[in-house]
């Protein structure tokens, strides 16, 4: 008689434990899978051309009839942005998720027209459902956008907590508090694991309610000499509420530009997330004919974007918005690591026009959506869990987070710092990080292509940016493989060639020697010629210049 092994509980991180984005989660008990969260990551410096990564899914190819639901905790895109994409490759189970997230969910899909429709279940914060093996419940979170949640998630091996992104601030704007005594009713539960937000780690003290921030921000505008601009992220709702509320208590206007943060206007004020006194909101042809002093601009691009609104306005592109002096623009945003120059630059630039510039170092214009130190402390002493598996952050992020479940007593054997794609797997009310790693290398979009763009075409793309590229085109006689008149040669951001004629009659003659002197058995094969022009001319420009353009061989048979 063969004895039936015990299914094991596995936890799959497929993206968010190296970055911060892409967040997608796998949980797994014999034939039932949940998923939490389907995100996106923009792209870093050394990825030339492409406009974000989403996790590699290729683990659940095969057991897309095993998945039981898709939960996801909040509205970024960081958390949503994998859904086109990835949805119909794995049958459209159905998402589970709130009011304002599946608005936003929704308004994104209609730029993907030709996929199928999603499959939602709309939650309240109190609801329970029932997810194959797994029991869901939820708990209300506060964040930089509204109606985020965190999820517990009562498994047959025991009760684990996933945090999602969240804060604690006591004193919200157009939110409620996040729900510490249900919480802490979970931590009475006996937490196996507790999987928790690690963004603001190494951010000590808590966390600043968004409720100091609207102080800071009435002292501003109170005693502006004329317009103000106000750069912030298109989703952080609070933070327009809490403009669109001064403006009305100061007799101001308010504009908004940006698609996105029109569009996310527009959902929260469709769903009574935004509360707007009438006429508070006007257009930007209205805003221009009014006195500056009445008028407030809110708008997209605070990190530096090049398309974003902030950018254009400061670059003189944008075509009804211009500096003027007098004005103040007010960055309502922190820095999101490697873009300090791209920021840096976008002050530069409205300096110069005569704005007068504030910024979260100088006032309190901004508070972050992640919790400090002492609230994820306070978050592991409300949950009391077993086990402790930081998430949502680069490497460096969720070793300060293990060290901080470490200062208060979870011991270090308990603490998971786990990587993308490595399983963690629970049974009998113990746990174990093993070393089996499942696909989660990055799945590049660039434009209408998914997954087609591979390293090693980043790699070329780097090499081009860095170094250039040299087309060498060479005609050869199709019979004999004699070469036919003299090779040409095009440089694209390697050398100016009027002013390094000698360095290219040089290299035109490595070429001819190349194609003369080759070995007669290979006079044809153009494979063989390719590669010894790219090997010789790399080879030889480098000794030159010491720079490796990318050589591109043309051979033409005549």
């Amino acid at each position: 008689m063969i004895k039936k092994t015990k299914p094991k509980l596995r936890v799959i991180p497929l993206g968010g434990l190296e970055e911060v984005g892409r967040n997608m989660m796998i949980i797994e008990y014999n034939y039932d899978i949940i998923i939490v969260d389907m995100g996106l990551q923009f792209p870093e410096e050394d990825m030339p051309g492409i406009d974000y990564i989403i996790p590699n899914i290729s683990y659940l190819k095969g057991k897309e009839n095993n998945i039981r639901g898709v939960i996801v905790t909040h509205g970024h895109y960081d958390h949503i942005g994998g859904i086109p994409h990835l949805m119909p490759k794995l049958g459209n189970p159905t998402i589970f998720t709130t009011k304002l997230t599946r608005a936003i969910i929704e308004k994104r899909q209609e730029d993907y027209r030709n996929s199928d429709s999603l499959n939602f279940y709309t939650i309240d914060p109190d609801d329970k459902i029932k997810l194959g093996v797994f029991k869901i419940e939820f708990f209300r979170v506060n964040h930089n956008i509204p109606d985020g949640v965190g999820i517990a998630i009562h498994t047959p091996e025991g009760l684990m907590v996933h945090t999602g992104d969240f804060k604690f601030d006591h004193s919200p704007v157009n939110d409620a508090p996040a729900e510490i005594g249900k919480i802490a009713r979970f931590g009475a539960q006996k937490v196996l694991a507790l999987f928790s937000d690690s963004t603001n780690a190494e951010s000590e003290g808590y966390s600043i309610s968004e409720s100091a921030i609207g102080e800071a921000m009435d002292q501003i505008i109170s005693g502006a000499p004329g317009r103000i601009i106000i750069g912030t992220f298109s989703s952080l709702l609070s933070r327009i509420q809490q403009i669109i509320n001064i403006a009305s208590k100061y007799e101001r206007k308010v504009a908004i530009e940006g698609f996105s943060m029109k569009t996310n206007v527009d959902i929260a004020i469709k769903l009574g997330y935004l509360k707007v006194p009438p006429k508070v909101i006007i257009g930007i042809d209205e805003a221009n004919r009014m006195d500056p002093k009445k008028v407030i601009i809110m708008c997209t691009g605070a990190q530096g974007e090049g398309k974003a609104v902030l950018m254009r306005i400061a670059n003189k592109e944008h075509r009804k918005i211009q500096i003027e002096k007098g004005d103040t623009v007010i960055f309502s945003s922190s820095v999101i690591p490697g873009n300090e120059n791209s920021v840096q630059k976008l002050k530069d630039s409205l300096s110069r026009e005569g704005a007068h510039i504030v910024h979260y170092k100088l006032m309190d214009v901004h508070t972050g959506g992640h919790a400090h130190v002492e609230d994820l402390k306070m978050m592991m002493q409300l949950t009391k869990p077993k086990y402790f598996i930081p998430i949502h952050g680069n490497r460096y992020f969720l070793q300060l987070h293990a060290k901080i479940a470490s200062s208060i007593g979870i011991p270090e054997k308990n603490i998971f710092v786990a990587d993308n794609g490595q399983v963690m797997e629970f049974e009998n009310d113990e746990g174990k990080l093993l070393r089996q790693t499942v696909p989660s290398d990055h799945v590049f979009v660039d434009g209408l292509g998914v997954g087609d763009v591979s390293n090693i075409v980043l790699r070329d793309r780097q090499m081009m940016s860095e170094d250039g590229m040299l087309v060498v085109i060479a005609t050869l006689e199709g019979r004999t493989g004699k070469l036919i008149g003299s090779p040409d040669i095009i440089s694209r951001g390697f050398v100016y060639m009027k002013e390094s004629k000698k360095l290219i009659e040089q290299t035109r003659k490595r070429i001819k020697t190349i194609l003369i002197d080759k070995d007669p058995k290979m006079s044809l094969n153009e494979t063989y010629i390719r590669n010894k022009i790219r090997d010789d001319i790399g080879q030889f420009l480098f000794t030159k210049t010491q720079r490796r353009p990318m050589i591109l061989p043309v051979i033409i048979e005549v």
